[in-house]
């Protein structure tokens, strides 16, 4: 007779159990039905990640009896934010100026101050988004933020190679928390960095990540 599988409630508290309490969980319930959310949420959970703006939008509008706080973590394209930015808690993947520039314009348009993170490229692999490091600091030496009035950055996100060298993992991330660390011009609203996946969650934490975006670990494999 098989066991069964842990469930959703049992996978979050063995997560949550290992987790400091100062870190903040989102979890990602991206592509997952809306009774995951909710067997999810029945637990305190209300933290959740989705990567495309429809999905978001759409979940947002049909659980908002239980005063979730959505995250968008994927890449975000301009013209999606007229979606997210009506329910995203936070925005993650902000990985330019213009993509800052249409959440401003589009915050402004509802009358909302929109948080988001600046995700800086820390990986080895091309085909992850962000800012690289050169880039980032050319954007805070011009002070072009210091004009946005309907969006507040509140910190850096990364994702790391995807990569079973726990090294070079660390190094990422420590790359990543220099960058948050040397950036204090932004003002006090700086207090969020967001690293830290379901496989490498642990290394993340461990170097000085606040946030942690955990699916599978939750969820189970999509």
């Amino acid at each position: 007779m098989k066991s069964e599988l842990p469930s959703i409630p049992e996978r979050l508290a063995a997560v949550r159990s290992e987790l400091p309490n100062h870190v903040t969980l989102v979890a990602v319930s991206k592509t997952k039905p809306q009774t995951a959310i909710e067997s999810a949420a029945s637990t305190g959970q209300i933290e959740f990640g989705e990567n495309r703006a429809a999905e978001l939008a759409e979940k947002a509008s049909e659980l908002a009896s239980l005063n979730l706080r959505w995250h968008h973590i994927g890449h975000l394209q301009t013209k999606k934010v007229k979606q997210v930015v009506p329910h995203a808690h936070l925005i993650h993947a902000v990985d330019s100026e213009r993509l800052l520039s249409e959440i401003e314009k589009r915050s402004a348009s509802i009358g909302k101050v929109s948080d988001v993170l600046l995700q800086i490229h820390i990986a080895q692999e091309s085909s992850k988004f962000g800012w690289s490091f050169s880039e980032f600091d050319t954007f805070l030496q011009a002070q072009s933020w210091n004009e946005l009035k309907h969006v507040r950055i509140r910190g850096l996100m990364g994702m790391a190679t995807f990569t079973d060298d726990h090294q070079q993992i660390r190094s990422e991330f420590q790359s990543l928390k220099k960058a948050f660390d040397t950036t204090s011009s932004i003002g006090s609203s700086w207090d969020t960095l967001s690293m830290g996946m379901s496989g490498d969650w642990k290394i993340a934490v461990d170097e000085g990540s606040t946030m942690v975006r955990i699916g599978s670990s939750i969820f189970g494999s999509r």
